[in-house]
């Protein structure tokens, strides 16, 4: 007799009770999160098809939240502001080009110089081969040295492919640079109405968590670039004058490397301080060596102790470890790009969840609330007009809609104040 659908039912319902209750949720959980990781994996793999776009709307994105202080004050000063913007890219672009300047003739100046003294720490490391506990022969050595030059010769084709490539990517690295450029100009031309376009593609209800959440994860962002600027700034002077000092060679060319790689956390400030180590090896010797190591150790001392837990940590509540690791896979997954941004997106990600998941958009009447105004009065984005943030890059107010222009006019919409801080009431 064929079992009845009601029997049937009851028979799945009697062996899911069968299965213990930890078992099932354990099961729900693990199709959920394997079924989410498989996304996340399908997005990494398509970002990184697509990295020469992300990247330089990366650099366009930090560079923006770094400039866009500068753009208001002009703004303030009754300058256009297309004119403010052209004013403020211009002066950034003077101000890369003179530093690069600058170092290029210390390093020119002091190549030569430089050269004489590695190869005399050459001589000197033969001599204590020959001398030394080791006692080489000259013909052992020799032949060391003959057979470093033909591995040369033998990987010639290797290290051609790897010239190669490497002006590939110096010509990538242009095009992204120009690019990066291009895109930094509508950024603070027209930032604001690209994120307004963007949360009005989202369904309705969606805008009101969306907006809230991005701007958060903008401040952020921004907040981290720039306290990450001014730890930079602190370990490149911190080693750039201990390197004078001590008369290091190519010491303003070392600040800049220190503080180009102090912006990839913990890797970069090793990497940095052991070239600057290796650079007083080579030029003044073991005790040198020994001296720059102690003012590199000094340095990144007072920034892991001091300062990053005074400005880093109110700014982006992130622990060691997570750093560590993120860094590790974003340099794992894209390289030096991805260990550059790595740090940036998890601050971005970790507010934007905490600010979501917290339903912080439903009251305070904060940016995103749905149907309340924004920190500057203008309509949410459930609104008709565009959507107003103090954080994030805006134009003037000539896209606003007729309704809004005449509410201006009155007096019961408040002009927009570039300056207002968005995080209150969150």
């Amino acid at each position: 007799m064929t079992p009845t659908p009601d029997a049937k039912t009851r028979s799945d319902r009697q062996i899911a009770e069968d299965i213990p209750y930890g078992v099932r949720i354990a099961a729900a959980w693990s199709w959920r999160v394997g079924l989410i990781l498989v996304m996340i994996g399908i997005l990494v793999w398509l970002l990184g098809k697509v990295s020469f776009l992300i990247i330089p709307v990366m650099v366009a994105s930090l560079l923006a939240g770094l400039l866009y202080p500068v753009v208001v004050w002009l703004r303030k000063r009754k300058v256009p502001n297309g004119l403010a913007v052209a004013i403020t890219v211009l002066g950034f672009i003077g101000l890369i080009s003179g530093s690069l300047a600058l170092v290029g003739r210390q390093l020119v100046s002091g190549f030569g110089e430089l050269w004489q003294e590695a190869l005399a720490g050459i001589q000197q490391i033969q001599t204590w081969l020959a001398d030394g506990p080791l006692h080489l022969t000259a013909d052992q050595i020799d032949q060391y040295i003959a057979d470093a030059a033909n591995a040369l010769q033998n990987n010639s084709s290797s290290i051609l492919s790897g010239a190669l490539s490497f002006g590939s990517t110096a010509g990538h690295f242009a095009a992204g640079l120009v690019l990066a450029l291009f895109i930094l100009i509508f950024f603070l031309l027209e930032g604001q109405r690209i994120w307004a376009f963007l949360v009005r593609l989202l369904p309705k209800k969606a805008r009101a968590a969306t907006d809230g959440a991005g701007r958060r994860g903008w401040t952020s962002m921004v907040n981290y670039v720039r306290i990450q600027m001014f730890v930079a700034f602190v370990d490149a002077v911190g080693i750039g004058v201990g390197a004078a000092i001590i008369q290091v060679p190519l010491a303003l060319p070392l600040a800049v490397l220190v503080f180009i790689g102090s912006f990839i956390p913990v890797v970069g400030a090793l990497v940095t301080g052991a070239i600057a180590v290796l650079l007083a090896l080579v030029a003044n010797g073991p005790v040198n060596a020994l001296i720059m190591l102690a003012i590199v150790l000094l340095v990144q001392q007072l920034e892991s102790h001091i300062l990053q837990p005074l400005v880093m940590g109110k700014a982006v509540a992130l622990h060691p470890v997570a750093v560590i690791l993120t860094v590790a896979a974003g340099s794992y997954l894209a390289g030096i790009p991805g260990a550059l941004f790595a740090v940036p997106i998890l601050a971005v990600v970790n507010t934007a969840v905490r600010y979501i998941a917290g339903r912080s958009w439903e009251h305070d009447g904060g940016p995103g609330a749905v149907g309340a105004p924004t920190a500057e009065g203008s309509p949410g984005p459930d609104g008709d007009s565009n959507l107003k943030d103090a954080e994030l890059p805006v134009g003037q107010s000539r896209g606003a809609t007729g309704t809004e222009s005449k509410a201006r006019a009155s007096g019961s919409i408040p002009e927009e104040r570039p300056g207002a801080d968005t995080t209150k009431g969150e």
